[in-house]
């Protein structure tokens, strides 16, 4: 699971759930002056058709969206989408919540025109209505879609020299060269089988400036139609497709995470995951390059 694909709409949606069980321990009836004297108001744990359909279905609900969020790929019960299936359990709840606020004392005869809603009715209804709107809203509204934490920025530059730091899925990190065997001896400007201070004379008789200017220049294509891979971070969750040309997403991008670009076909990237898995990023608009 990972926590930096869950969007702002997710947030809200977390949120609401957490004021939804708050709400399942306030008393759901309310009387004025000497008609409490006395009496005991139920809260939603004494009523198992209340607490059931709304507290414990909204919350139910907004557990089963972020867990399909924060899914690497999606998984369905039943042929069902975990996450759609959240928002269907949300809406459900709140539609209750609103049922239970015009009738509190439901099938209570008491002789009389019935007690009032109470706090936990109307803290419930409020909190099921945001949950069930944040649930609903949040593929179709862009500003609910935004990551809820950002991705780490991309470590400054080492100096020449310095120790590369990092791990797998961080553009610091220390890369093998596209096509490179693990274990493989490297040469960096020097010649295979040099000695190291040969290669380290080699470099130090190069022009500076010139050496600079090559190491501020953006990772590209060179003008011979070479592809150099590159680390990038997608601004909001992206599917990946197989390279066989499927329209069924194999894996989901989620913002937060570097990926490497490994190869470019026309304006799409052959992206691969930390899994190692490789596919067809189709939609490379706003990607930030590490």
């Amino acid at each position: 699971m990972n926590i930096r694909s869950l969007t702002r709409g997710d947030g809200v949606v977390i949120v609401a759930a957490v004021l939804l069980f708050v709400a399942s321990f306030l008393s759901t009836w309310s009387c004025d002056g000497s008609a409490c004297a006395g009496v005991k108001l139920p809260m939603a744990w004494d009523n198992g058709a209340l607490v059931m359909g709304v507290y414990l279905a909204g919350v139910i609900g907004a557990a089963l969206i972020v867990v399909a969020r924060m899914l690497p790929n999606p998984l369905k019960v039943a042929g069902i989408d975990l996450g759609q299936a959240g928002i269907v359990i949300s809406v459900f709840a709140a539609w209750s919540a609103l049922g239970a606020i015009f009738d509190p004392g439901g099938s209570l005869d008491t002789g009389s025109a019935g007690p009032d809603a109470g706090a936990g009715l109307i803290l419930g209804l409020i909190a099921a209505l945001i949950l069930a709107g944040a649930a609903v809203a949040t593929p179709l509204v862009p500003a609910l879609k935004g990551a809820l934490i950002g991705a780490p920025k991309p470590q400054t530059p080492q100096p020449y020299g310095g120790q590369p730091q990092g791990g797998y899925g961080y553009p610091g990190a220390q890369q093998q060269p596209y096509g490179a065997q693990p274990g493989q001896p490297q040469s960096y400007g020097g010649q295979p089988g040099q000695p190291f201070d040969a290669q380290q004379a080699q470099a130090q008789q190069a022009p500076q400036p010139q050496a600079q200017q090559q190491a501020q220049q953006p990772q590209a294509p060179s003008q011979g139609g070479e592809f150099a891979p590159f680390w990038f971070a997608v601004p909001v969750a992206r599917p990946l497709y197989g390279e066989d040309g499927a329209p069924t997403p194999i894996a989901e991008l989620a913002p937060g995470n570097w990926y490497l670009a490994v190869e470019q076909r026309g304006a799409a990237l052959i992206a691969q995951t930390q899994e190692g898995r490789r596919g067809v990023l189709q939609d490379t608009t706003g990607i930030q390059r590490g």
